[in-house]
């Protein structure tokens, strides 16, 4: 086997094995790890981070990316929560998830329609969803009727509804990539958008459709962190968590500019983030530490992916 492919070979391998690396070693540290309980709070925890980072992985995959998600959250979360308290968990959700389907809409105009630039139209909704959130409500939300908290916290055979949610949406992804058309027009615009018009795909469409189902995935990933947390913290609610879900995608194996990548390495991307936030708590770290991993992990992802890059362009 040549040196090449044993690079790539290794750094296919590296998120896999860095992942059963990690959760033997917490299991060995700390008793309450590789436990049921635990690792299902861990799927709950983590759902709204499924639920975005696969869509946001397909969205990458055509070569688009999306830096508005945590503020798309944000702003979700708060609508649906000012819904909670003045008509109910029905409504709540309804509107939560329209709030985000709207915002992926005016990114999927802008970028896909318009051909604006993905990282400044996507920062710039980044900070505009965040200030309204802030003037909706300055302060945080809660006293939600009952139901919501059920929508929550409450679970079906010990998996919880935000981990049902999630699991779905990850099986639509697979489905959609893997099995359907729309899965390799979607790579195909990654791989040459001005080629896929050529050959007929509606490019400008896709890329708008795309844009719209992250917009949906951010919303219900609001309402649903929003019923778990049972509050709606305006200020804090989904900061930092454009970096995660970023990260979790070039984990994957997604190249920033598109046309390759596997919905299955990208939840397996996201899982070794939450493990590793998992056992830092477990073992009493703080928060900034559990940044700085994240940060370092993003820079490894990347570093990664320029070693893959320079490797398969060298002969």
């Amino acid at each position: 086997m040549t040196t090449k492919r044993l690079v790539l070979r290794g750094i296919n391998w590296f998120m896999p094995a860095a992942t059963i690396g990690l959760m033997v070693h917490f299991s060995v540290v700390t008793k309450s790890f590789l436990t049921g309980g635990n690792l299902l709070a861990v799927l709950t925890q983590n759902g709204p981070t499924f639920i975005v980072a696969v869509v946001a992985a397909v969205l990458l995959m055509a070569g688009y990316v999306d830096l508005s998600v945590g503020s798309t959250l944000a702003l979700a979360g708060v609508c649906s929560g000012l819904t909670f308290l003045s008509a109910g968990i029905i409504p709540g959700l309804i509107v939560g998830i329209l709030v985000g389907t709207v915002i992926g809409a005016i990114n999927g105009v802008l970028i896909g329609w318009l051909n604006l630039s993905p990282l400044v139209v996507t920062l710039g909704m980044l900070a505009a969803t965040r200030g309204v959130a802030q003037f909706l409500a300055p302060d945080s939300l809660y006293g939600f009727p009952a139901d919501v908290n059920v929508l929550g916290n409450g679970s079906v055979l010990g998996v919880s509804y935000l981990g049902i949610a999630a699991l779905l949406v990850i099986g639509i992804a697979l489905v959609a990539m893997n099995r359907l058309p729309i899965g390799r027009r979607i790579v195909a615009i990654g791989v040459n958008s001005r080629a896929s018009y050529l050959v007929g795909i509606p490019v400008k469409r896709i890329s708008v459709l795309l844009y719209i189902v992250v917009g949906l995935a951010a919303g219900l990933a609001g309402v649903l962190q929003v019923a778990r947390l049972d509050s709606a913290p305006s200020g804090t609610l989904g900061v930092g968590f454009e970096v995660t879900v970023l990260t979790a995608v070039l984990l994957g194996g997604i190249p920033f500019n598109g046309g390759r990548g596997s919905v299955l390495r990208v939840v397996l991307g996201v899982w070794l983030i939450a493990v590793l936030k998992n056992g830092l708590t477990l073992l009493n770290l703080g928060p900034e530490i559990a940044g700085i991993v994240t940060g370092s992990v993003l820079v490894l992802a990347a570093g990664l992916e320029a070693v893959r890059f320079w490797v398969q362009r060298t002969k």
